[in-house]
């Protein structure tokens, strides 16, 4: 089987694979225990298209609306909400592209979360640390079921979306490739909100070349790639936050990671940065923004919301209007400090996430145990979220040993930069080179 889409579709142009045939595989695995809570729904399946995507199975976050679908974002509230009458911009561009739609990907209810537990439809298991240690654990969120879709093969590719780091922590979790563009080149429309400053429309893949192709159709942008050699490259390590609370295997990874390119020739230095604790407080704007669409629905159903996400959305009631302006007026001269600091860096790198993916069931059991892992699995990524920036998390682990995401991120519109440098590190991370 290939080993990403671009293989696959090079395969099936050259006649040496079936579309029809690639895509029942897909739709078995769907259906399997492997995918187990993966999916809300599946859809009736399509005849393999000829478009770019060679009809190809791509999975669908149960955010975005797809045409004569319920749209449900993993709750219960809007499960008997009336179907979409045409699939967003994202699906139809993904659609008219040739890809297959598989199903509703499975997610933290409403996005709220970066670990993926759902109490309604189950929270699937990662399926790639289920084989390194037997144990049960998170694959991360809130794009839970859009990692185990590509994970699995039950799809080559997975939309999402990325508020604080929901394509990027589940791509981390399961040894996979999130890309978070700029959030203005992809459409957000027909989508269910989380915080509509934040929110950005991306995807999970299997490799970085795989993302570039996936970001040019949702985005229908071509990317510019000049392919400078990591030797020419300058890159930043940020050395506080970020690396705070690593554990030992993460810590392992990271630093190997700034080694061999560092054997390479690239350029990394040690730098600090205006305040980072300035960027979690973007967590208020979205209570405050996610409390502004839900207000009406928790109105009638609070007692149907998975109470730890209606816990995170009530807190935005106490939001004034002159607090959230105050948080706007100083997003924007934080965002003026970091560019500055970053002026000269093609990339900024930084682990992911902080540690391996943690155990489900003391997360289930323990809201303490959720909310602090909630927050260090969040912390690292939601600071490119509230800077507007790009990153792109691809894998930096041993094979074998749990994923690590090595994260390479910028300013807003570096998108690619960030791209052209992720393919360059995922040459040389690999030996082809």
């Amino acid at each position: 089987m290939p080993h990403d889409l671009s293989a696959a579709l090079e395969q099936l142009r050259a006649g040496r694979l079936d579309a029809g045939e690639l895509l029942r595989e897909a739709r078995a695995v769907a259906r399997s225990d492997a995918c187990r809570s993966a999916f809300v729904r599946l859809f009736e399946p399509e005849s393999p298209s000829e478009g770019l995507l060679g009809g190809l199975a791509v999975s669908i976050k149960d955010l975005f609306d797809v045409a004569g679908r319920t749209t449900s974002a993993g709750s219960l509230v809007l499960r008997d909400a009336p179907a979409a009458p045409a699939d967003c911009p994202a699906v139809a561009r993904l659609r008219s592209a040739g890809a297959s739609l598989v199903g509703h990907t499975n997610m933290t209810e409403f996005a709220f979360s970066g670990l993926g537990l759902n109490p309604h439809y189950g929270t699937p298991a990662n399926p790639v640390t289920a084989h390194i240690d037997g144990q049960i654990r998170i694959p991360g969120g809130s794009s839970s079921g859009a990692a185990v879709s590509v994970a699995t093969g039950a799809a080559w590719a997975a939309l999402g979306s990325d508020t604080g780091g929901s394509i990027r922590i589940p791509a981390a979790l399961c040894g996979l490739v999130g890309f978070k563009n700029t959030q203005r080149l992809t459409p957000t429309d027909g989508t269910i909100p989380l915080a509509t400053s934040l929110d950005t429309a991306c995807a999970i893949t299997r490799s970085v070349r795989d993302a570039v192709l996936l970001h040019e159709i949702l985005a229908a942008r071509r990317v510019q790639l000049d392919a400078r050699p990591l030797a020419q490259r300058r890159f930043a390590v940020v050395t506080h936050f970020f690396q705070d609370s690593m554990d030992a295997h993460v810590t392992a990874s990271f630093e190997t990671a700034l080694k061999r390119l560092r054997q390479c020739g690239a350029q990394i230095e040690e730098i600090t940065l205006p305040p980072l604790q300035k960027a979690l407080p973007s967590g208020i704007m979205a209570a405050a923004e996610a409390w502004a669409w839900h207000r009406s629905l928790m109105a009638e159903q609070l007692d149907a919301y998975d109470p730890r996400v209606a816990q995170r959305i009530l807190a935005g009631r106490y939001v004034s209007a002159a607090d959230y302006i105050d948080r706007l007026n100083a997003r924007r001269s934080w965002m003026v400090a970091m560019k500055q600091s970053l002026l000269g860096f093609d990339a900024v790198l930084s682990p992911t996430v902080p540690v391996i993916a943690p155990l489900l069931q003391p997360l289930v059991d323990s809201d303490d145990a959720y909310f602090a892992a909630n927050g260090l699995l969040l912390r690292n990524c939601a600071v490119v979220n509230a800077l507007d920036g790009c990153a792109l998390s691809l894998p930096c682990h041993a094979p074998g040993t749990h994923p690590v995401g090595l994260m390479l991120w910028s300013t807003a519109l570096q998108d690619d930069t960030i791209l052209d440098i992720a393919l360059q590190v995922e040459k040389f991370f690999s030996g082809a080179h």
